[in-house]
């Protein structure tokens, strides 16, 4: 029985020395540090696989965000390059957003970005090419499958397809810069019958002879056209996927978010700042018709969602969400503040008569904050408008011209005509 007793020990211990051999191996084996002294090759680390994908990415949309999403499950990591406004202007005419806005705000805010090379060139030239490999240790160069024709003619990425080093996602179908410009134009079209602005209508509307209206408005109130179709797994594709946590400060702010730009970005990131958990209220059409009138919103409301998905600061989206901020909006989501901010297309949240944060100011959980840009979604319009003489300077110089994708803005001089003589009566 004794031996057998020592047998049993003996064999513990091998089995327990055999485990600590075995987990000191592992651990050396996840550092990538085995000894060369075994007879064994080092293990190392797998690289990671750093994608690159550049455009203008002027009045970015949901488009531009699911390019980047895709762009980013081909990689590990991935490095977007935003064209400078000297190229822009130099090959399209000005921008409508500035250099500063497109990368420091709008694309570093999109939750699939790691990296941002801010004055891309707009096209890539072999010298660039080097750099992204070298320098930024690019592994692809990553394109829609739509065609990307340089103003000479050739293909915008025939180095990176020669090197060997391309990849190719889907476009995004139903929107395009170019588009949202269209939307503009029918936003006002009830102020001309002319053949010309129908013409238009069609021309934008990618020869649809009559524009789809969203959420059951009429030909006589809705002016909103998209082509985007939504889908519950675009939704998942874009969402976190997360709810908070026990005890999280779940933060909440509202409101239309239409043509979603630098100053959305910014006040969401101060909302986030003031907790652990952004939910964010995105109002239907139909109310933002009823407040701002039936030439809006722009984009549709589930178009609109996507923007405010795409937002690394925001956790959760209400998609429709109620005008007035209930008791019962607070106490089903358990929100600990309901926040808004200084500039607004609307001044309702000021007001002492039908306020819609009436309950949450009862509360004691109302707070405005200061907003860190002056921009709003009418800001954009007027930058459209102010950019007039630049585009008919840069249009005038050539009878044809190039894009890039939906990463850049275009416009043809007959549409830039229309829209300023139609949109000066309404901003």
């Amino acid at each position: 029985m004794a031996w057998q007793k020592e047998k049993i020990v003996g064999s513990c211990f091998a089995v327990g020395a055999a485990f600590a051999v075995g987990a000191s191996f592992l651990h050396l084996f996840l550092k990538g540090e085995l000894p060369l002294g075994l007879g064994l090759v080092p293990f190392r680390k797998r690289k990671p696989v750093r994608v690159y994908m550049d455009g203008c990415f002027d009045m970015m949309h949901y488009g531009h965000c699911n390019a980047l999403r895709q762009a980013r499950a081909l990689g590990d990591q991935l490095v977007v390059g935003v064209v400078s406004d000297e190229e822009i202007i130099a090959n399209k005419g000005p921008p409508v957003t500035p250099l500063h806005e497109r990368w420091m705000i709008m694309v570093k805010a999109v939750k699939w970005v790691d990296e941002v090379i801010p004055d891309a060139p707009y096209a890539i030239t072999e010298e660039f090419m080097k750099r992204l490999f070298d320098e930024y240790q690019i592994d692809y160069i990553i394109h829609g499958d739509d065609p990307c024709v340089l103003p000479d003619g050739t293909d915008a990425y025939a180095l990176a397809k020669k090197a060997g080093r391309y990849k190719q996602i889907k476009r995004t179908e139903g929107v395009s810069s170019t588009d949202i410009v269209g939307r503009m134009l029918l936003c006002v079209r009830e102020r001309s019958n002319s053949q010309s602005h129908s013409s238009l209508q069609r021309q934008f509307s990618h020869g649809h002879n009559s524009p789809r209206f969203e959420d059951g408005a009429s030909s006589a109130a809705g002016t909103r056209v998209s082509h985007f179709l939504p889908t519950s797994r675009r939704i998942v594709q874009f969402s976190n996927g997360k709810g908070p946590g026990p005890g999280a400060r779940i933060i909440y702010i509202d409101g239309a978010f239409d043509l979603f730009h630098a100053g959305h970005v910014e006040i969401l990131r101060r909302a986030r700042e003031l907790g652990d958990f952004l939910l964010v209220g995105i109002h239907n059409d139909q109310t933002v018709s009823g407040k701002r009138g039936a030439q809006h919103p722009i984009m549709n409301l589930h178009e609109r969602s996507l923007s405010v998905l795409a937002c690394r600061y925001v956790d959760e989206v209400i998609i429709g969400a109620p005008w007035e901020v209930s008791k019962d909006t607070i106490t089903t989501f358990d929100i600990w503040k309901v926040v808004h901010g200084t500039v607004a297309e609307s001044d309702d949240f000021q007001k002492e008569e039908g306020n819609p944060y009436a309950v949450p100011k009862s509360m004691g959980i109302f707070e405005v904050l200061e907003s860190p840009l002056d921009i709003s979604t009418s800001t954009i319009i007027k930058r459209i408008v102010a950019n007039h003489e630049a585009y008919q300077a840069c249009l005038s110089s050539s009878s044809s011209f190039f894009y890039r994708s939906s990463c850049c803005f275009t416009l043809a001089n007959v549409s830039v005509n229309v829209f300023l003589c139609e949109y000066r009566n309404v901003i």
